[in-house]
């Protein structure tokens, strides 16, 4: 069994039992959260989907970890004119294990 959640802007395939880092979700590390926006959900060949989410579902999560990133390295440049701007950002995370999915 499958599922199709939409958390922090971005949609993800998730099943029970898989990890997976999402944009960050103020939560703190061993708490269970439940994330209610599911577009769709499938088991074999029946799949449910939703318009634009599915009614009664829900995806029940364990927040594994908090962190951040690697750092993108981003630089800007200018040439013949003496300009170079460079600058760095790391984007924070919640990495998730999957417990369940309650379609």
């Amino acid at each position: 069994m499958y599922a199709v959640i939409k958390t922090g802007g971005k949609q993800y395939r998730v099943a029970a039992g898989e990890k997976l880092k999402v944009e960050q979700i103020p939560a703190d590390v061993g708490t269970e959260i439940t994330i209610d926006q599911v577009l769709m959900v499938g088991a074999g060949e029946s799949v449910k989907v939703g318009a634009p989410l599915v009614a009664g579902a829900s995806v029940r999560a364990t927040v594994v970890a908090q962190g951040r990133h690697a750092k993108v390295k981003i630089f800007k440049m200018r040439r013949r004119k003496h300009y170079q701007k460079h600058q760095g950002h790391r984007q924070n995370y919640t990495e998730l294990r999957i417990e369940a999915i309650n379609a």
